[in-house]
């Protein structure tokens, strides 16, 4: 395996992860609610749950359209069939369901958190995604 490191992009990651902490950090200053986007967006049309779930949705959909104000967006390559992107997102949501939470729920705010379900939660969504990686690259060759 090797990096890349004509792309790579350190000052973007860099930023991209402050400002994922920010806005962390904020959401549970400010609000009281932890930045798990599976729980947020399943609550979504709970009216009683208030209009900053819109907000902070709107804002995950919206922030590329500012970046490129910025920087060149990559441009998207689309390479399967797009009932496989569509079987991928059940499975992450199914996951996201039976895991109590998603990534930025578990890895993000969790581990900040020092929250042992998390860390557990944290350690088996990346072994799985580092034994998928290696299986379809290294056993099946796609």
């Amino acid at each position: 395996m090797s990096i890349d490191w004509t792309h790579f992009t350190f000052g973007q990651s860099l930023t991209g992860g402050m400002l994922i902490g920010l806005a962390a950090v904020m959401l549970i200053l400010l609000n009281g609610q932890i930045a798990g986007i599976s729980g947020i967006v399943s609550k979504l049309f709970n009216v009683r749950q208030g209009m900053w779930r819109w907000a902070f949705v709107m804002g995950l959909l919206l922030s590329p359209y500012l970046y490129r104000f910025f920087a060149t967006l990559p441009a998207a390559q689309f390479e399967l069939h797009w009932s496989v992107y569509l079987i991928a997102g059940f499975v992450v949501g199914l996951g996201s369901r039976l895991g109590s939470g998603c990534t930025s729920g578990h890895g993000v705010c969790g581990l900040s958190r020092l929250s042992k379900r998390s860390l557990v939660a944290t350690v088996v969504f990346m072994g799985t995604g580092f034994a998928t990686v290696y299986v379809a690259r290294h056993l099946i060759g796609e």
